[in-house]
Formats: structure tokens, sequence, C-alpha cells
């Protein structure tokens, strides 16, 4: 049994590649959109409440006790947030990674839930830079990953393993899977390394899922201090129409 709605996973191998930036504006943007979205955070740092100005009390249930109470519901768990159409099944931050367990589809059980795809149009999981249990989890539930990355050469390393993983999970896991595309984020094409990096991307994986980038712009570290999307935050800025034109992008990928 599967989920019966888009499921997107935003990973990378290395961390501060700008996976949380990517997925809070992003599921912002789908939700301006018209789309009711479901943001599940994987990773324990917890960055999309805090990205969403979300309160997460300490103890308070979250989307990792699903690898522990194998009862627990996710629309049990879910927040709401001050955006309309948007909602957050938040991080447990004191959650340990080896307590997740070896069951790799716990994930993609839970997503089954009729009660979530009657609630959601769209899902977008946010995932830890570890390749443990909790990643394996994200990506056998998916239908697409998006890869954002830093145009840096040890970014551009991060992107090469995570491949690695990918293919083999879509040979050995989950055949549904597919990669949407390589995104580059504080981007700049007046730096030599960020368009030789870039280059490498587009040259070893294709022109087709090589995305335009979200460019340089410090109202999106902004935007997370105060717990607002850049949308909301700076609606004329870089960012914000850099994350609108991605959105469009996307969906016309998807629902093609």
């Amino acid at each position: 049994m599967t989920c019966s709605i888009p499921i997107l996973v935003v990973s990378n191998r290395k961390g501060g590649a700008g996976k949380t930036t990517v997925s809070v504006n992003l599921a912002a943007e789908f939700a301006a959109m018209g789309r009711r979205v479901l943001l599940i955070d994987l990773d324990s740092q917890g960055h999309c409440a805090v990205g969403l100005g979300v309160k997460v009390s300490a103890g308070q249930t979250a989307v990792h006790d699903i690898f522990t109470q194998p009862a627990l519901r996710l629309v049990d768990v879910i927040c709401e947030t001050s955006i309309n159409n948007l909602f957050l099944l938040p991080a447990n931050p004191a959650f340990q990674h080896d307590n997740s367990g070896k069951d790799e589809q716990r994930l993609a059980r839970a997503l089954a839930d009729e009660a979530i795809a009657d609630q959601f149009d769209f899902i977008i999981i946010d995932t830890p830079p570890t390749l443990d249990n909790l990643l394996l989890n994200a990506l056998s539930a998916a239908n697409w990953v998006l890869v954002p990355y830093v145009p840096h050469p040890l970014s551009f390393e991060g992107v090469r393993q995570l491949v690695r993983v990918l293919f083999k999970v879509i040979s050995e896991r989950n055949s549904k899977l597919k990669i949407l595309g390589f995104l580059p984020i504080m981007t700049a094409n007046h730096v030599r390394q960020h368009r030789q990096v870039n280059e490498q991307v587009t040259k070893q994986f294709g022109a087709l899922r090589s995305l335009s980038g979200i460019r340089t712009d410090i109202k999106l570290a902004e935007a997370f201090g105060v717990g607002k999307p850049v949308r909301l935050y700076a609606p004329k800025s870089r960012g914000a129409e850099d994350f609108a034109e991605l959105a469009v992008t996307l969906i016309q990928l998807i629902e093609k």
C-alpha cells in the first residue's frame, strides 16, 4: 500500500547544502498555489519548525516517534502553521538516530494512511545528511527527490555520493523514485567557481535535470530568523522571486 499523492524528498549527503531552506520555502510556494502541503521534518535538528515560526514543546509527539511507537498515526502528530494550506510534522530534537530501527518502509506505511491522502495534495520531506535508516525511509516512501547543493567542490562531492545511494534505492527498494533535479543555491553567476561547479553538475547529470538556481540573498537567512518563508518576509527579494519560479517549474515537471 502506497500514498497516492506526490511525495518529494529534499536531500543531499552534505550538511549545509540548503535542504531546510529549500523545503520550507518550496512548501510555502506550493501552499500559495492552492495545494494543501504537508512538510515532514526528518532531520532531528528540527529547523523546519524554526523556519515556519512553529513552537515545538519538549516532549511533544513528533514524526520520529513513529519509529518507536508502532501504533502512532501521523495524522495525530500534524501541527498547523500560520500559513494557509501548509502543515508540519515536526522533528524530535532529542531523537537518537540509532533508535530508528532497521525497517526502511515504516514511513511509507505511515503515509499510506488514507487520512493523509484525504487531507493533503503534496508532501515534502526534509532529510538529515546522514546515510541512515531515516534517509532510507524517506527515499523508500517518495516519488521524487530534489537535490540542492551549494556550488562548491565539497558540496558537489555530496551530490555524487547521494546519487550513488539513489541508484541503489531505485534498483533495490523503490523503483518509482525519480530524480526531479539538481538545484544550486546561494549561487552567483559572476563567481567562477560557482559557474564551474554548476557546469560539472550539468555535464555529469544532464541539462534536463539542472534547475535554475536560488541566488545568494541575505533575506533568506533573515526570513528564517523571524520564522517566516521568504515570500512573506521579503516578497520582492531575489530569494522570493527564485523560489516562486522554482515552484512553478517543479509543479509542471511533477504534474505533466
